[in-house]
């Protein structure tokens, strides 16, 4: 349930880092990484504007409310958890 902007700056981020691994690949990469250096800046600018715009976003601070929910119920009902609670021993 994202907002029309998380969904373009997430798109936007996908191209650039499309772009990017495109440039890092590219056969011309060996005699410049120029070009993939300006491709990292791009792609890290755009991360960055996601990361900002999720810092106010009622969705996204929706959704990670329930992720972090979610984590926490799987790491309370964990085998692991279980076995370092106290057990009290109930003797008649």
């Amino acid at each position: 349930m994202d907002c029309s902007e998380c969904k373009s700056l997430e798109e936007a981020l996908e191209a650039s880092l499309s772009n990017y691994k495109e440039a890092r690949s590219a056969a011309y990469y060996r005699v410049s990484t120029e070009l993939a250096a300006k491709k990292n800046v791009d792609m890290e600018r755009s991360r960055n504007d996601l990361e900002e715009h999720q810092l106010t976003c009622a969705s996204a601070k929706a959704q990670r409310i329930t992720r972090i929910r979610a984590d926490f119920d799987l790491l309370t009902h964990s085998p692991m958890v279980a076995e370092r609670r106290p057990r009290h021993n109930l003797r008649p």
